[in-house]
């Protein structure tokens, strides 16, 4: 069968089981991930919670960025990479041969560590993707942008000057506004790599309160190397070593009694 030929598999939740609570349901069934002929995931199983926050702990070059970007498959854009067993949203497996790739990064929204904005307007940033979408109407879009910038906490400080610069925020101002971005497209799960790291302990405060509010709507997924911030925020918290998920529990249990060696020594800070 061609490309062309091929039908397009639509990623959501199984016959009859969609309603409120049940979107954003992840899951990991021995999922292994390689770059060129190094292997960077092993047999990772994981369940994440819907309306939840996760939180992805571990040292650097443990798998956890690798992991989080292989959800919505933003590592296929790196040449020689290939995987091994399945990540499923709503029970059905995103590395489905024929799923729309589009489709599933409207669903999984990433905001990364530095912000990215466009340089273009605060309006244009957040309308972009619904454009890229095929939305036109410009009342529509003007819904679309004051409630995404409403959600990210965000509208009161710039809804003067939308048509201006977003390369002019604040760099707190500036990662709202990319989760904004996120948000405009409707997301089930939202994926931050190390979303503070740049930012000042009042900005970070504030994308912390905006995470907890957000997860009312939707999955959050966040790998942190800061692990006060994972205590702060998260319900559920997965520690990554070497590519393995060494533990996942939630997060109280995993800080104050973690049942593995490893995971007590990189929490009370013995390395990492």
């Amino acid at each position: 069968m061609t490309d062309t030929a091929r039908a397009v598999t639509t990623i959501g939740p199984p016959a009859g089981t969609a309603g409120p609570g049940t979107l954003g349901i992840l899951q990991a069934r021995q999922f292994s991930f390689w770059y060129g002929e190094k292997q960077a995931l092993f047999d990772i199983d994981l369940d994440i919670h819907a309306r939840s926050i996760t939180a992805f702990i571990g040292p650097s070059g443990c798998g956890k960025s690798t992991f989080l970007r292989s959800i919505n498959r933003l590592n296929e854009t790196i040449l020689n990479t290939r995987h091994a067993g399945e990540i499923l949203l709503d029970g059905t497996n995103i590395y489905e041969s024929g799923t729309d790739v589009v489709a599933l990064r409207q669903r999984a929204g990433m905001v990364f560590q530095r912000w990215n904005c466009f340089p273009k307007s605060i309006y244009d940033n957040i309308a972009f993707g619904p454009r890229i979408n095929g939305e036109s109407n410009r009342a529509v879009l003007d819904g679309i942008v004051e409630n995404a910038l409403r959600r990210a906490v965000l509208w009161d400080e710039v809804k003067d000057r939308l048509r201006q610069s977003a390369t002019g925020l604040s760099g707190g101002q500036q990662q709202r506004l990319c989760i904004a971005r996120a948000l405009a497209n409707d997301p089930e799960l939202l994926l931050l790599d190390e979303p503070c790291s740049a930012l000042d302990p009042i900005a970070t405060q504030r994308i912390e309160e905006l995470l907890v509010e957000l997860k009312r709507e939707l999955t959050v997924v966040i790998v942190t190397h800061n692990l006060q911030q994972a205590a702060r925020v998260s319900d559920r918290t997965a520690f990554f070593f070497v590519g393995q998920l060494v533990e996942y529990a939630p997060t109280g249990q995993l800080f104050t009694s973690p049942q593995h060696e490893r995971t007590e020594a990189y929490v009370t800070g013995r390395f990492g």
